[in-house]
């Protein structure tokens, strides 16, 4: 394993660039342990032994700006995420996979972001990246893959314009690793956090309560939200933590419509972390039931900011020309 920086691929600044790192921060994590992103940074340019003066090179004077190399190693943990090769199991912390230990042992050095981007893991996550900005408010016709361009920008709308791809793009990849972290989660645990989102929704209504069903006698019935203090009007639910693959197909849906005709009831919400099938999409339309798959359902977390938080907030300036108006 090289352990000289500069036998690196660097950029006409002199550093190394971002996918130059990608296998050495494999290397530092080889020992499984779960490590933050700052260890990991400071373990990686000690490996490679590189200079102080490079390490500390920043974009700006500005006191919150991160070093060039910590932000390029950031890069790298991206991809290394999106290949699976390494997992998030906290907040900024980070630990090597089996697939990475594979990766590790079969390139070594010679680990590159094409070798990343070549596995299934990788192309799936692309996948649904992709998916994602078709289904996202905004419905750009442009591709979340097609380079953006400052030099290209001719007028102030245009620059407004590509802060919002970039601020979507970043939403979608939070709502990638939202919904996996669902999917890991406990069933009853996953089914409290869903109930939480409904009532933060306002499904309860102002006097109404939401609850989680006993697993050993739900019929079928994961959560109830009483839209009023009398429970003249519920809402039931039923929650499926499923892996992608895991299509929700008609029978389970007709399963669910019959115990909610158990308990006379006529509105139910459907809530999944994959996806439903065609038939399952019709039935539940003539039936009047909510369907919501691991897409839908991570967009409304994101937008009623349950399992998430805001990471950063940036203010853009304009001209306010009454200011320079005269007074009479």
């Amino acid at each position: 394993m090289n352990k000289d920086w500069k036998n690196l691929k660097l950029s006409s600044s002199g550093l190394p660039t971002w996918d130059s790192f990608i296998p050495y921060i494999l290397e530092v994590l080889k020992n499984g342990e779960e490590t933050t992103r700052g260890v990991i940074v400071k373990r990686v340019l000690e490996f490679l032994d590189v200079p102080q003066k490079l390490r500390s090179q920043e974009y700006s004077n500005n006191e919150s700006s991160q070093s060039v190399l910590y932000n390029r190693i950031g890069f790298a943990l991206a991809d290394l995420y999106k290949a699976n090769a390494i997992t998030r199991p906290k907040r900024a912390v980070y630990q090597i996979t089996e697939k990475g230990n594979r990766l590790l042992k079969s390139y070594g050095d010679k680990l590159t972001a094409d070798v990343l981007q070549e596995q299934p893991e990788y192309i799936a996550y692309m996948e649904e990246l992709k998916l994602r900005s078709k289904r996202s408010e905004d419905k750009s016709e442009d591709s979340m893959e097609d380079n953006i361009s400052i030099t290209s920008l001719d007028n102030e709308e245009n620059h407004q314009e590509v802060v919002e791809k970039l601020i979507n793009k970043r939403n979608n990849e939070v709502e990638i690793e939202l919904l996996n972290k669902l999917r890991e989660t406990d069933p009853i645990f996953f089914e409290k956090l869903v109930v939480k989102l409904l009532d933060m929704m306002g499904y309860s209504g102002k006097n109404g309560n939401v609850q989680v069903t006993t697993q050993s006698n739900d019929g079928g019935i994961d959560g109830i939200i009483n839209q009023d203090p009398l429970g003249t009007s519920t809402v039931y639910l039923q929650v499926k933590r499923y892996a992608e693959k895991n299509v929700i197909g008609r029978p389970a849906i007709q399963g669910f419509y019959g115990a909610l005709a158990s308990v006379n009831a006529d509105r139910g919400v459907f809530i999944t972390t994959s996806s439903f099938s065609k038939g399952a999409l019709e039935f539940a339309k003539n039936q009047g039931i909510v369907l919501i798959d691991g897409i839908q359902l991570t967009e409304l977390m994101i937008e009623y900011k349950v399992g998430v938080e805001p990471a950063q907030e940036y203010v853009v300036y304009q001209i306010n020309y009454d200011d320079f108006e005269s007074e009479e």
